[in-house]
């Protein structure tokens, strides 16, 4: 199968289970804290979920209670700029109607500072591989967070046996779905 084939397949297995994508949300997210990266984690890299993600605004609203800096992406041409999650009250509508904060610009000269970063995507194998929507924006973002535990998030019918991937796809080190 290929890549955009099986986007295709995933788009309309979401169709059908909407209806599940909130519990799901909220057991990845309990899950995902309940680890001792993302309990030791001081820079956390996430992303606000489009409808058809993984929802990840729960750990937003803990993260900043819990006094964790959170970085959001924010799309700038072909790449991601990440910026400093202030809550709620500071976002934006960006680039495909993807929520995004208006913090300030965390510097990519401190990216290894960041210990955590939660990647979305369309499908995930067991070894890490990941299928995106396809511009390639975490494909260039990734090999910078050099010191990141990197977790692909997706819902349970988007982990596969084996998603198709090319030598400049980057892998995550761990799924949760």
């Amino acid at each position: 199968m290929t890549k955009q084939e099986l986007r295709q397949m995933i788009r309309q297995e979401k169709e059908k289970h909407r209806g599940e994508f909130m519990d799901w949300s909220f057991d990845i997210c309990e899950r995902l804290a309940d680890t001792d990266v993302w309990k030791q984690s001081e820079t956390i890299l996430l992303y606000h979920a489009l409808p058809d993600e993984p929802c990840t605004s729960l750990r937003l609203d803990i993260g900043i209670i819990t006094e964790k800096q959170l970085l959001l992406p924010v799309v700038v041409g072909d790449d991601l700029v990440l910026r400093k999650y202030g809550g709620a009250d500071c976002m934006r509508e960006g680039a495909f109607h993807i929520m995004e904060p208006t913090g300030d610009v965390f510097p990519a000269n401190r990216y290894d500072e960041i210990t955590l970063a939660v990647i979305p995507g369309m499908a995930f194998d067991s070894e890490g591989h990941r299928l995106g929507r396809g511009r390639g924006y975490y494909d260039r973002l990734l090999p910078r967070l050099t010191h990141a535990h990197k977790v692909g998030v997706c819902f349970p019918f988007q982990f596969l046996d084996a998603v198709p991937f090319e030598p400049h796809d980057q892998r995550v080190d761990e799924v949760f779905c």
